[in-house]
């Protein structure tokens, strides 16, 4: 594979657009409870799409599979691990968008996933200190450090707001349970669980490099020897979240909202507050949901999953691309989320009412993580050239 950072560069920003856009889906669900949408978009997400992926673009991927278990059941079975520790982030980083909101809860909780997830790969492989040693490393890890302060700007933003806007225009912009304190905590565990992702990657290395021979000799793209490895990272993932969701589908007994009797919706997504007779329409409060709404709220449900693994598809392909320094993909990755996720809340108003001073500091963030994903591209770009 001949590394192109830049190209790589243009891979995570797409995949951090669809990242940071896989929420929007659900702003269109009306009376279903979060278990029951969430595992819908979790089979989609983390069964269906890896799944049938793989098998479009890579030759045989279960054969794959069962061959690196057959070398090393670890090299399937290591990855899944990772993949469950990850899948509890996954879980309660939902809640942090929830106490945060968009732009606010993915700076955080992504902040320090970035963090882990960078740097913990290289030390265990022992690689931190070449890294250091070479221009191209400190440039690269200078990206990196310059993507943590973006995201500090971007939580001093998140302080700033809560200070300043009423819990009314928080309730307007659907963040009916903003609480920076709550969240903030809850996002800090969030981020630092699904850095496990980055390290699920790295075991499955294994199997990428398996997957890589066998493009290589069948004529095919190499850009996507990473695939097969994410169905198993996203085995383990979803095995947690989908027994969270049995858990909370028998507590609430919500197993009927599958065929249409009406729940709760405790993400406050859905578009209709009832606060005011014009907002409030009683079909959407007793009854059976609406036949064509249901369908709606699968195919939303479902969209959503698919855009959520749309984001490790690209990052999948832009890894490939970022030569030696592969491990600035999560930092690539995730400063791209940020930006992206930040734009959506700003096109959502989540900062209307704010001051001068607070929306400076949103748009410094965002600046600065752009900033941030240039330099760690420059330095990927410096450890591809010749020597």
């Amino acid at each position: 594979m001949n590394p192109n950072p830049f190209l790589g560069v243009i891979f995570h920003w797409i995949g951090g657009f669809a990242s940071a856009t896989n929420f929007i889906p659900f702003r269109g669900i009306k009376r279903w409870s979060w278990e029951v949408y969430w595992i819908i978009q979790g089979i989609a997400a983390w069964l269906i799409a890896p799944t049938v992926l793989a098998l479009i673009f890579v030759p045989h991927p279960f054969a794959i599979l069962k061959a690196a278990h057959e070398l090393s059941p670890g090299n399937i079975w290591w990855p899944m691990f990772w993949g469950l520790l990850w899948g509890v982030g996954g879980l309660t980083f939902g809640l942090a968008i929830r106490y945060l909101g968009l732009g606010l809860g993915y700076a955080i909780a992504l902040g320090f996933c970035t963090a882990f997830g960078t740097v913990i790969p290289p030390l265990w492989h022992g690689m931190m200190g070449p890294i250091v040693h070479s221009t191209s490393g400190r440039i690269t890890l200078a990206g990196v450090g310059l993507s943590l302060v973006a995201i500090a700007v971007s939580g001093a933003a998140g302080a700033s707001k809560e200070r300043e806007i009423t819990p009314e225009e928080k309730a307007e912009t659907g963040e009916r349970d903003y609480s920076f304190a709550k969240g903030l905590v809850i996002a800090i565990f969030a981020g630092i669980m699904s850095s496990f992702f980055a390290i699920g990657l790295d075991a499955g290395k294994p199997i990428g490099d398996m997957t890589l021979a066998v493009l290589k000799t069948s004529g095919r793209a190499t850009l996507y020897s990473n695939l097969p490895i994410l169905i198993v990272v996203l085995w383990g993932g979803f095995i947690t979240n989908f027994v969270w969701s049995l858990i909370l589908l028998a507590k609430n007994h919500s197993f009927a909202q599958f065929t249409g009797t009406p729940g709760d919706n405790p993400m406050g997504t859905a578009a209709v507050t009832g606060e005011t007779l014009v907002d409030f329409d009683p079909r959407d409060y007793i009854g059976h949901i609406n036949g064509r709404v249901l369908i709606l709220n699968y195919l939303f449900a479902a969209s959503a999953g698919v855009i959520w693994y749309f984001q490790f598809f690209f990052y999948s392909m832009g890894q490939t691309k970022m030569g030696k320094y592969d491990f600035a993909s999560w930092t690539l990755h995730m400063a791209s989320i940020i930006i992206f996720a930040n734009l959506w809340g700003l096109a959502l108003k989540e900062w209307k009412g704010t001051s001068f001073r607070t929306r400076a500091l949103v748009f410094s963030g965002l600046l600065l993580l752009i900033g941030s994903t240039i330099v760690v591209g420059y330095g990927s770009y410096l450890a591809a050239q010749p020597k």
